[in-house]
């Protein structure tokens, strides 16, 4: 990580190491789920546009899932990895989600990828989920993969079970990649840190990727999480440093936390939030992508992007020079937590 001083912003294309230097990330990682949107205003194109954006302004951590729109995110990617040499980026995908042919022969129209979704923690699914990551994305290699989505929120009353299965299954397939050097991290990625500290108790992780746990609105990872994992030597990628929409778009109406609507209580924060970025002359934006990047475990900030518009926007964001005053504020007005670190 290049030095800076303080208030001075960040450089989104500067690396910082996961443990033991196994993989560098850029300060600031393309989170590509909106490359699966099969929405008719998200195509090809706009995909290649938004890569070749943030690509040509030196971003090189991209992170992808089978997940993400059946498969339609890692094709996208995949297809834009073709005009770069390959090596020149870090990138990540995930394993616990097969996908499978839907009956009923092709699909119909441009934008369908007729694929749905199944979970598979097992030994064998997390082998045949990574060679079919590795065909669409058209790449022998992966420098990143995470168990994803074992929490409460996705697998409920399975919840247990599915551990019990990612342990044995899933880990012990990345745990043999990685020795072979055909993945270089293995991690878990979810939007719970309670999940993600079992397990590090539980198994030889390098980095976790944690969803919207710590952020302008919520610090619930601040005083337990980050300093396991500063303590364990483990990388965090703080992902939707958004919230889903809120700390993006600002206390509007329909605003989004977590994606549902934002609580009142929620709505009321992010508003002194905002009075406090306007007496200082910040994009709330800024803020939010600048903060989690303050603190020392944190690798990256990863967030999605799917137009070249929202790609340059982002990069301006994080270079964004913060005046010290602004978060000495946010702290007085108790709007962050006294003992988080500050840009």
């Amino acid at each position: 990580m290049l030095p800076r001083t303080p208030g001075s912003g960040f450089d989104p294309a500067a690396t910082r190491s996961l443990r033991n230097g196994v993989a560098a990330v850029s300060q600031l990682g393309v989170g590509c789920a909106p490359f699966g949107w099969p929405h008719s205003d998200t195509r090809d194109g706009d995909v290649g546009d938004t890569f070749k954006a943030l690509y040509a302004n030196g971003q090189r951590y991209f992170d992808v899932a089978p997940f993400y729109g059946a498969g339609l995110a890692e094709h996208r990617l995949g297809a834009c990895l073709r005009s770069i040499d390959r090596r020149s980026i870090t990138l990540s995908t995930k394993v616990g989600r097969l996908l499978d042919p839907v009956e009923g022969g092709a699909a119909s129209g441009g934008t369908s990828h007729p694929f749905q979704v199944r979970y598979d923690y097992s030994y064998d699914g997390t082998m045949r989920s990574l060679e079919h990551s590795m065909q669409r994305l058209g790449t022998n290699a992966i420098d990143i993969v995470l168990i994803h989505d074992v929490n409460k929120r996705w697998q409920g009353d399975m919840l247990e079970q599915r551990y019990a299965e990612a342990m044995t299954g899933a880990y012990r397939a990345l745990e043999e990649l990685r020795a072979a050097g055909v993945i270089g991290a293995i991690g878990v990625g979810v939007n719970d840190w309670g999940i993600l500290q079992r397990f590090a108790g539980d198994g030889d992780f390098d980095c976790f990727m944690l969803a919207g746990r710590y952020t302008l609105l919520d610090h619930t990872a601040l005083d337990t999480f980050l300093p396991d994992c500063a303590r364990r030597g483990i990388g965090v990628l703080m992902a939707a440093p958004f919230n889903s929409g809120i700390l993006a778009t600002g206390a509007k109406l329909g605003a989004t936390f977590f994606y549902a609507e934002a609580q009142p209580e929620i709505v009321e924060r992010t508003r002194r939030i905002e009075a406090v970025c306007a007496r200082h002359g910040v994009a709330l934006a800024a803020a939010a992508l600048q903060f989690p990047l303050a603190h020392s475990v944190i690798a990256s900030v990863v967030t999605g992007m799917c137009s070249k518009a929202e790609a340059i926007s982002n990069l301006a964001h994080c270079r964004a020079d913060i005046p010290v005053a602004f978060w000495d504020e946010m702290k007085y007005e108790r709007l962050i937590a006294q003992g988080a670190p500050t840009p």
